[in-house]
């Protein structure tokens, strides 16, 4: 994209305060997963955790979620996800089961579980924690995929699509100007 994906605006606001705000809505606590660079530039009434930079990728804001909170269920979202709606998230959110060691949405082109569109339970997070440990592979996906979970089937499969280059960002302004239109 070329730019902080968390800071493009689809919605009239930059994209990680869209979903902050959509994340309040069915979360008892929202927090923004930042780099340390970042906390000057993100709002102070936001709560945030600082990126801990033990892992490269993903895993390294889940595990910071984890290490703050160890004892809760996290709904993590990716901050590239511009059509992510509050639909979506009371579906995945109701049929979540801390039973297992995630809910997670199914992706619909590849079958496989989204680590980033995800309810990770403590006993899962305390898994993947094991599984980075022991593992040449650190991919969050890679955890799900052989972990005991719960898949989801979206209703709205867009939802999901991430955007990741300015194609997709006109892309998505487009989408979302006709479902404006109606």
């Amino acid at each position: 994209m070329g730019r902080d994906k968390g800071l493009v605006d689809y919605h009239g606001t930059p994209q990680r305060e869209y979903l902050y705000h959509l994340l309040k809505e069915v979360c008892d606590s929202v927090f923004l997963s930042i780099r340390s660079e970042q906390l000057q530039e993100t709002p102070p009434s936001f709560n945030t955790i600082v990126d801990q930079n033990e892992y490269k990728g993903p895993f390294n804001g889940i595990s910071s979620a984890f290490n703050a909170h160890s004892n809760v269920g996290w709904l993590i979202i990716a901050c590239d996800l511009p059509f992510m709606d509050l639909p979506s998230l009371q579906q995945l959110v109701g049929k979540r089961n801390p039973g297992k060691s995630a809910t997670a949405f199914k992706n619909p082109n590849t079958g496989n579980p989204e680590p980033l569109c995800c309810i990770w339970e403590p006993n899962g997070l305390q898994e993947a924690m094991n599984f980075l440990k022991n593992s040449d592979y650190p991919s969050p996906k890679q955890f799900l995929m052989d972990a005991e979970i719960l898949l989801v089937q979206p209703k709205n499969e867009q939802a999901l699509f991430n955007a990741n280059s300015l194609s997709d960002y006109d892309f998505v302004k487009s989408k979302l100007k006709e479902q404006e239109r109606g």
